[in-house]
């Protein structure tokens, strides 16, 4: 069609000033789609990931399903089969306060400054300094919304003092800083009775094994799933990407809980251990000592033992549904598929192997060993046999989270092994370092370095080192220090534990030198 156009048409000039307006705001329109789109992708390009860490208190690594332990843990198992699973990860000390601190810190105590537990009877320390932010305030300073319910035991308020959201976090530490440390007073005439057949409710000691009142929902820890749920939902639906911990006290000793997990094994038929029992010949005297009332366990019968035994693995199985409610909400809230999560337990604990209960000054296996499953929805799953340590969790959060630097790492990514498995440390050393510095005051000054094939364990605070054979001894049954046979094998570890103490600087291989002439 054409149109002539005129000087005196003016209906024409207004139709085409029209046409023109409106073709300058389609452009525009079309300017702004592309502006927001691109605004979209690079959102979606740089988006952080929600990360969720599951914590486990004195959980050991040999009792799931998964593990092939005896525990059925459907939950637990699940999760391992969406993640990697480090079946031969470390803790760095076998206490709470020292071991939760390096994982946040990414540091070992000589480094944050904590190496003891804190606020129980003759520790030195009552907190983490605040000097060390750790992951909690790295993540919130980073934009992340910052969640922690449960278990801290770093210090009172110490979560929210880092920039955890105040309605987001939930514990048992004291409100105030720097409270008088608590002292077990009351539990020694309770173990004392219990030489004297003076039992607890039904029969029991409830200083090794309680069946708890009610039922799944009237315990603490559910209170913890409780406020664990809550904390997912208000992150599910915040714009700001998420780190959330939920930490709990459980299945540390005494070992509590409901029916009906509290018979849910059967203790006249439980299976034990090798080493059960085993008399501590040739020994560190430390071994011996009673470093908490309930580590006076002379008057346990066998049948004492085997509750315990059972009463923990019925907190297991517990755990497995606190886990299974916790990611169901996950999923329910659409936050699942994304997420990434870490279980881990803070250390092992000992259920009466080598006559031993709870944790103390050694490093035992069942004490050193944990239970590591990473979670990373853009990876396979696949399982790692290399030994990794507790601190490589936290640069492998680092990383996830592209959080700012803050000092040392004693630590590594764990993101080579997630992705490519075993290969990816091909031809390295597989060693892991562990250390006891503290129990409440009393020092140690314990170092031990493990290979698959053996462990040497430097006690500066005795006369008397370990070595043992784990191929041919895996309950550690057997010191094989003083072996003519092994001398080789031990002047190698010594040396990998010089290495490593090199390594994180720590001021305690000077002495080492001293100590270890003999070995070399």
């Amino acid at each position: 069609m054409f149109i002539k156009i005129g000087k005196s048409s003016p209906a024409i000039f207004l139709f085409l000033s029209s046409m023109s307006i409106l073709s300058a705001c389609s452009q525009d329109s079309n300017v702004d789609k592309n502006k927001n789109s691109v605004e979209t992708i690079q959102k979606t390009v740089n988006k952080k990931p929600n990360v969720l860490v599951l914590m486990f208190d004195d959980m050991r690594f040999d009792t799931f399903s998964y593990r092939g332990g005896p525990v059925n843990t459907p939950n637990i198992d699940q999760l391992a089969s969406e993640s990697t699973r480090f079946d031969n990860a470390m803790t760095t000390t076998g206490l709470c306060s020292p071991s939760r601190a390096a994982f946040y810190t990414g540091r070992w105590g000589h480094k944050n400054g904590l190496d003891d537990n804190v606020e129980l009877y003759h520790s030195r320390q009552s907190e983490l300094s605040l000097d060390e932010g750790g992951l909690i305030k790295r993540a919130s300073d980073a934009g992340y919304l910052v969640g922690h319910v449960g278990k801290w035991h770093l210090g009172a308020r110490g979560t929210e003092l880092r920039g955890a959201e105040i309605d987001l976090v939930q514990g048992h530490e004291p409100r105030e800083r720097f409270t008088r440390q608590y002292t077990p007073t009351n539990k020694v005439p309770k173990i004392e009775g219990y030489y004297e057949d003076k039992l607890d409710k039904n029969g029991e000691k409830h200083e090794y094994y309680i069946t708890l009142d009610g039922s799944y929902e009237d315990t603490a820890a559910y209170k913890k799933v409780v406020a664990g749920k809550k904390m997912l939902k208000q992150m599910a639906h915040d714009e700001r990407p998420f780190f959330g911990v939920v930490s709990f006290n459980q299945p540390h000793p005494a070992y509590r809980v409901p029916e009906p997990y509290a018979s849910m094994f059967d203790p006249k038929t439980v299976a034990l251990p090798d080493n059960h029992l085993a008399k501590r010949v040739n020994k560190p005297l430390a071994q011996a000592g009673i470093w908490w009332p309930w580590h006076d366990v002379g008057h346990m019968t066998d049948m004492d033992w085997r509750k315990s035994r059972t009463y923990y693995y019925g907190a297991i199985a517990m755990v497995d549904r606190i886990i299974g409610e916790l990611l169901q909400t996950a999923k329910d809230e659409g936050v699942y598929d994304d997420l990434r999560i870490v279980l881990l337990g803070d250390q092992g604990s000992m259920l009466g192997e080598h006559s031993l209960y709870d944790k103390g000054p050694y490093a035992y296996d069942e004490l050193m060993r944990m239970p590591l499953l990473i979670k990373d929805p853009s990876l396979k799953p696949k399982t790692v046999n290399r030994q990794v340590s507790m601190l490589d969790i936290t640069p492998t959060l680092v990383d996830w989270m592209q959080l700012a630097d803050d000092g040392d790492e004693d630590g590594h990514t764990l993101i080579p092994l997630m992705e490519q498995g075993d290969k990816a440390e091909e031809g390295q050393p597989d060693v892991s370092l562990y250390a006891y510095e503290w129990y409440n005051g009393s020092w140690f000054g314990i170092r031990a370095v493990r290979t698959p094939e053996f462990k040497f364990v430097w006690n500066p605070g005795e006369n008397l080192d370990e070595f043992y054979d784990l191929q041919n001894d895996p309950g550690e049954v057997t010191n094989l220090i003083k072996s003519k046979k092994y001398k080789k094998q031990i002047s190698k570890m010594v040396q990998l534990l010089r290495g490593e103490l090199n390594r994180v600087e720590d001021p305690a291989v000077e002495m080492l030198d001293h100590h270890a002439k003999a070995y070399l």
